[in-house]
């Protein structure tokens, strides 16, 4: 199969369709963002590449050293996303997707790749089992359940940040932790926002903006994070059930 790849560059970003279900003739606040954050960045060596089609069909991974995410290691990739939808499945177009970074990281000379899992697949994730069919292997892990796979190359392996593992803040408000990179995350912030101030729920809103902040979370992070009674709940977006749910516990 003759597939037609683009991977964005800062030539193309402001052209190229960003590839997730988000259908809007008008700009949209939460794709923008997205394209801002890209292009900061692309020149830290973040690979954004994607089907030339207006679909969710794409990968997404950086050089560990400047991911977003509180995992730790030396020469790695971190895969950040790998998402084909809908009549794309089974074309074997994940597979060509997850090839060209592991050759990427080949290509670079790294020690390998890494991602985040879960010992039950979350919605917001990148299916492990299919990363495990290209012998990824769960190399750490935190006591709620969640997985750091890696492929590596080299026997070295990455690890979670000791932070991660605290998984408890002292804020007992409903808090979230969030950055630009998905295009979705101003929608889910604007409706539990409305949410929240209809009914009185005190909301504490963290913008991640920074290397620095990503790394030093207090839990496991893939663009978004959730805590409620200073109980870590979720890196699942919310939607309005998801998030009444965890409000009950209260």
């Amino acid at each position: 199969m003759n597939l037609d790849f683009v991977t964005l560059t800062l030539d193309n970003l402001e052209a190229e369709h960003l590839s997730c279900i988000i259908r809007s003739k008008k700009p949209h606040p939460g794709v923008e963002a997205k394209r801002r954050w890209l292009a900061e960045r692309i020149p830290e060596g973040h690979i954004f590449r994607k089907l030339n089609v207006k679909e969710a069909v794409f990968i997404e991974y950086a050089p560990l050293e400047t991911a977003w995410v509180p995992i730790l290691g030396e020469n790695y990739l971190y895969l950040y996303c790998l998402w084909v939808s809908g009549s794309y499945k089974g074309q074997g177009i994940g597979q060509a997707l997850l090839e060209s970074c592991l050759a990427d990281a080949e290509r670079q000379g790294k020690s390998g790749v890494c991602m985040l899992g879960s010992r039950k697949q979350k919605a917001w994730l990148s299916d492990q089992a299919f990363a495990k069919k290209f012998n990824f292997r769960v190399v750490d892990q935190t006591e709620n359940g969640y997985d750091l796979l890696a492929l590596s190359f080299d026997n070295t392996l990455p690890r979670f940040a000791q932070n991660v593992k605290q998984m408890r803040i002292e804020n007992q408000e409903l808090t979230l932790f969030y950055d630009d990179q998905c295009p979705f995350i101003n929608q889910y912030i604007e409706t539990i926002r409305k949410e929240c101030a209809a009914d009185a729920i005190p909301l504490s809103l963290n913008p991640i903006d920074s290397l620095e902040k990503a790394k030093s979370l207090p839990c496991v992070f893939n663009n978004w994070a959730c805590f409620y009674k200073g109980h870590f709940e979720t890196v699942n977006l919310l939607n309005l059930d998801a998030l009444k749910r965890i409000l009950r516990k209260g």
